[in-house]
């Protein structure tokens, strides 16, 4: 059942930013501008933002058997319909309704696949999900993006149909059915008004200063760093080979740190940025402070959602949809907030941002704690 949770959460990251690979190939085939194909990433973020908390409250007393196979099933369809699209507003169409079915997914799965197991390795299953989430972008992404060049844009767009589907069987099967809030992770272990609200300003905050930064990564390693063009796409590799190993290594020790989990990943992505900006002219400090960020980048994320399955005042599921929806309300801020700074301050300016706001979020988690 883990297994199928894992597969479903590989496939609706792969789906989300597959586009991002594909974008020339898009744009050719409809006859779109660029920009036009990113605002299939664009509003895919915003929708998540926007509707994880609603629908989670709307459908708080279907059966979670129900809604999985209910969500994986709109990523089957539309996925087929995005791939069979021979109009750009069809193909954002159909991405809207994966992006409405990844936005109750996060919400729904986390609770799911902790329930599973007893409470003292609960934050493995947790950081099992967001290990398979991550793997869309080491894997799943690149290999869209290679098989894209080879058979047409269609074919990687329609691939999580399949894994989808396989995902969908597994948990129509394996899934009991039951009530929402007789589940065993239905509810926090130690519920903490004040803690949530923390750790949802913290994540909100870390979020906008990552992709502050992360949305101009290509311009800053070129003019800042000075590294050839040639190179970027093995940098973009390192990043992401550095966000699965971060990920992977705190979910192996979440259940013994949960505590420390969060503000360590924090601080570890604060530190990146501001050394991006204070010495990202070297290309030695510029990769290694890209491999810290990227090192923290994914355990932030997962270490929050991990403090909501322990303190959310109510039902973990409608926390987990909250702080989803601020962590992705979070990074269409930081695109907007860099692509203020960049005129005024240049590139550097932007990174330099995102570091000071995402200190602010380890320093809110701070008081938190001493509070």
């Amino acid at each position: 059942m883990l297994a199928a949770l894992m597969l479903a959460a590989f496939t609706f990251n792969t789906a989300e930013s597959l586009p991002i690979g594909l974008l020339e190939l898009i744009s050719e085939g409809l006859g779109v501008s660029l920009s036009a194909v990113g605002l299939l990433v664009t509003g895919y973020g915003v929708t998540v933002a926007v509707a994880s908390l609603p629908l989670a409250h709307a459908l708080r007393s279907v059966p979670r058997r129900h809604v999985l196979t209910g969500l994986l099933a709109a990523l089957v369809v539309s996925s087929l319909v995005a791939a069979l699209a021979t109009s750009y507003w069809l193909l954002l169409a159909a991405r809207l309704l994966t992006a409405l079915a990844q936005a109750l997914f996060w919400a729904v799965a986390g609770p799911v696949a902790v329930g599973l197991f007893a409470p003292e390795v609960r934050g493995r299953a947790a950081g099992a999900l967001s290990v398979a989430g991550s793997l869309a972008l080491v894997l799943g992404v690149p290999a869209g993006t290679w098989l894209g060049r080879r058979s047409g844009w269609q074919v990687p767009i329609a691939l999580p149909a399949v894994l989808g589907l396989v995902s969908l069987v597994t948990i129509a099967v394996l899934l009991p059915v039951s009530r929402p809030d007789e589940a065993p992770a239905a509810y926090a272990t130690r519920p903490d008004a004040r803690r949530f609200g923390t750790v949802l300003t913290a994540g909100f905050l870390s979020a906008t200063g990552a992709f502050a930064g992360y949305t101009y990564l290509v311009s800053f390693l070129g003019v800042v760093s000075g590294f050839p063009p040639s190179t970027v796409s093995a940098l973009f590799a390192a990043f992401g080979a550095a966000c699965l190993a971060g990920v992977s290594i705190t979910a192996a020790l979440l259940d013994r740190f949960p505590h420390t989990a969060l503000p360590t990943a924090v601080a570890t992505q604060a530190v990146g940025m501001l050394g991006l900006y204070a010495a990202g002219d070297h290309p030695g400090a510029a990769v290694l402070c890209l491999v810290l960020t990227g090192g923290a980048l994914g355990p932030v994320f997962m270490t929050a959602q991990n403090a909501m399955l322990h303190c959310a005042p109510g039902r973990t599921d409608l926390a987990l949809a909250a702080n989803s929806g601020c962590y992705n309300a979070g990074i269409a801020a930081g695109a907007a907030l860099g692509g203020l700074v960049l005129p005024l301050a240049g590139v550097r300016g932007a990174f330099l941002a995102g570091g000071l706001l995402t200190a602010a979020a380890c320093a809110v988690l701070l008081g938190g704690r001493r509070r």
